[in-house]
């Protein structure tokens, strides 16, 4: 992989809508980098917080979650966390954006409490039109990738990601859900080569989803009473549950959106072939991890 130029977008760009977990509202306005090689960064008040692995915040973006494994990607440091970014990381690393600032407003937060990216249909492409809608232009530099020399894997149970050495990037996900009997479609793998067309067109639409027995046990757990199956993907023996696929495999392909946009936290393109197998966000986050290990 050569140089690639830095991308910032032209202007400034506002998206409004509510958080999955917190079911806050919130706007945030996507703007151009300040500088050469800011790289992504998360701005809340006065309070900015850089979108690396290194500012990958523990606090859980609901307390249910305080004993599980990550439902989402959070940044952040002792004043503010970030919840929920992998779409929008996505988003950039689908486009070519190296460079933006991300500024949020909320009412709904004070002192150290969490702050989330609004979740809009599920699915990076808001993110994405929004990006076209103002365009993107260099900003006078380079970024030189991570490039991939020794194989590297993650393990958890039966869950893997492996990164390893390649001439061009290339995302793959198998989706593997035959443990739910509910779940009505087979294994499946998809893939990314870093083209942009096929990510606008074949991943940016895929919407996160969850089985009706994890929607029941957090609806009766006080989460997403503010979402129903019109507004998000709930799976059963029959398919989605009022709604329907926008695309062929949308589920892998959704889960292949989260890998990419998870990964996105080592902060430089990755040269390499990358693949997930039944991997979640606790997983890609060693993995992100790991790369930005082997390069130092």
């Amino acid at each position: 992989m050569s140089l690639k130029p830095r991308l910032t977008i032209k202007n400034p760009v506002e998206i409004s809508g509510v958080g999955l977990f917190t079911s806050n509202p919130t706007t945030i306005m996507i703007s151009p980098a300040d500088s050469v090689n800011d790289g992504i960064v998360f701005k809340y008040l006065s309070h900015c917080v850089p979108a690396t692995i290194v500012t990958l915040s523990n606090q859980p973006v609901h307390p249910i979650f305080a004993q599980l494994k990550p439902r989402c990607t959070s940044v952040g440091d002792s004043q503010c966390t970030v919840a929920t970014v992998e779409h929008i990381l996505s988003a950039f690393v689908g486009l070519g954006i190296t460079d933006a600032i991300i500024e949020l407003r909320s009412n709904s937060t004070q002192n150290h409490s969490t702050i989330e990216i609004p979740i809009l249909d599920g699915s990076s492409l808001p993110f994405v039109q929004a990006i076209h809608s103002v365009g993107s232009t260099e900003i006078g530099s380079t970024i030189d990738p991570i490039v991939i020399h020794k194989s590297i894997c993650v393990q958890d149970g039966n869950s893997t990601i492996t990164i390893e050495p390649a001439q061009q990037t290339n995302y793959s996900y198998t989706l593997d859900y035959s443990a739910y009997e509910s779940f009505p479609y087979p294994p499946t793998t998809v893939e990314w080569n870093g083209n942009q067309d096929q990510y606008v067109n074949e991943i940016a639409p895929a919407r996160t989803f969850c089985m009706k027995e994890e929607a029941d046990a957090m609806h009766n757990a006080g989460l997403f009473t503010h979402l129903g199956p019109k507004d998000m993907l709930v799976i059963d023996h029959d398919g989605p549950i009022d709604n329907s696929l926008r695309i062929k495999n949308e589920c892998a392909y959704h889960k292949l959106l989260d890998l990419i946009g998870d990964l996105a936290l080592v902060g430089r393109p990755i040269q390499a072939k990358i693949h997930g197998v039944k991997s979640g966000h606790a997983l890609a986050h060693q993995a992100a991890l790991a790369i930005l290990k082997q390069s130092t």
